[in-house]
């Protein structure tokens, strides 16, 4: 009985190691096919097309082109703030007239508009007040002096009718001087004191020529020193900024006197030329931006303030490289850019390439294509998928 027991368990033993080889051989197989199929294919690979497939790719030989190192920054126009006035009334008051509406041409010294000023309407009373105890003191002391060439008077009074004239006739001038700040010129002075009209209508004229670019007052509104918005905005046109941020790590590539290229939405197929004027001290904290800006003489029609635009600085002389154009190139799922190239048009070599930034619709070619090839420059994408079904 033992003798039989041992015998079932010796073939137990048997039957267990056959299985278990059997089970092992297969997933090793398995094992082996699977990485067959993720190895990655070589970095060169040949895909053969026949004639009428050859009617979807068009061939031409590589090309070289002179390539401008730059960078790309994106920005705005704005005004050219060396010649934009914030016109303000200095004194506070309630607006009386607007003479100027948004988009004027005014010429500098026109009115903008007036204001009732309660601090104008009492220089105005000071110079009258002046004017008039200048003309009574003026008097008294001719009085004084005829009456002491006849010994008339005491010395002491026309000591007294002496300084009570060169005190009136500071204040008069005091009084003047006044009025020249609030922007009365000498007829307007000479006009209230005679008449002893005082009106109090500030009238605030425009510092340059220029646009009228906003108007944020009407009449009877009130203003005061500093009020923002200004009620007036009067802006140069003969001139704009084009103002352009760039990262903190590109801003050490550009230096005053670099070509800039400015592209706008509203002529997306025309580009402005400047150069670049300014190169901001200070990096942006919030955006971790450098701004630089370039004067835009005698601009487009049309061109306004606050545009959003597009830059290209070009930051060094240009290099010549050999040049595909952007049909030519495609990028594969890995991040890989590659490009294919042939000597009969039929049998097409994949090329991994390193490029450069795209201008002008090609690239520069920095590394990976050998010299004197001739490339696939339309059909590439097609090329590429005809590889991959080849290589399955």
């Amino acid at each position: 009985m033992k003798k039989h027991q041992g015998r079932l368990v010796a073939a137990a033993c048997l039957l267990a190691a056959i299985l278990l080889a059997v089970g092992l051989h297969p997933a090793s197989t398995s094992a082996d096919n699977a990485a067959t199929r993720a190895a990655p294919p070589p970095d060169v690979q040949d895909v053969t097309i026949n004639a009428q497939q050859a009617r979807q790719v068009r061939v031409a030989p590589v090309a070289t082109r002179d390539f401008t190192p730059g960078i790309d920054a994106v920005g705005y126009v704005d005004f050219n703030q060396d010649r934009l006035a914030q016109v303000n009334s200095p004194y506070a008051g309630r607006v009386r007239e607007v003479f100027a509406k948004a988009g004027d041409t005014v010429k500098r010294d026109q009115p903008l508009f007036s204001v009732d000023s309660p601090d104008l309407a009492q220089a105005e009373a000071t110079l009258v007040s002046a004017a008039a105890a200048r003309v009574q003191t003026g008097a008294a002391l001719e009085r004084a002096r005829g009456m002491a060439q006849v010994q008339a008077n005491a010395p002491r009074d026309l000591e007294q009718a002496i300084s009570d004239q060169q005190t009136a006739e500071g204040n008069y001038q005091a009084a003047r001087r006044a009025l020249h700040i609030f922007g009365k010129n000498d007829a307007d002075i000479e006009r209230i004191a005679a008449t002893r009209r005082v009106d109090g209508e500030l009238r605030i004229d425009s510092p340059i020529d220029g646009q009228v670019s906003t108007r944020n007052i009407a009449v009877g509104d009130l203003v005061q020193p500093g009020n923002s918005p200004a009620p007036f905005t009067v802006s140069d046109g003969d001139s704009l900024w084009l103002v352009a941020n760039v990262s903190e790590d590109e801003a050490a590539q550009v230096h005053v006197g670099d070509h800039l290229a400015a592209t706008l939405s509203a002529w997306p197929q025309r580009a402005l030329a400047a150069t670049v004027d300014y190169v901001g001290n200070s990096s942006d904290p919030a955006t971790h931006r450098v701004t630089l800006r370039s004067v835009l003489h005698a601009p487009p029609a049309g061109l306004r303030a606050q545009m959003l635009a597009t830059y290209r600085i070009d930051t060094a002389a240009p290099v010549r490289h050999d040049a595909v154009p952007v049909d030519a190139v495609v990028r594969e799922g890995t991040g890989a850019m590659v490009v294919f190239t042939t000597t009969d048009g039929l049998r097409f070599t994949r090329h991994p390439v390193q490029l450069g930034p795209l201008q002008d619709g090609y690239y520069p070619v920095l590394s990976g294509l050998p010299a004197s090839q001739r490339i696939a420059t339309e059909g590439a994408l097609f090329l590429s998928n005809a590889l991959a079904l080849q290589s399955q």
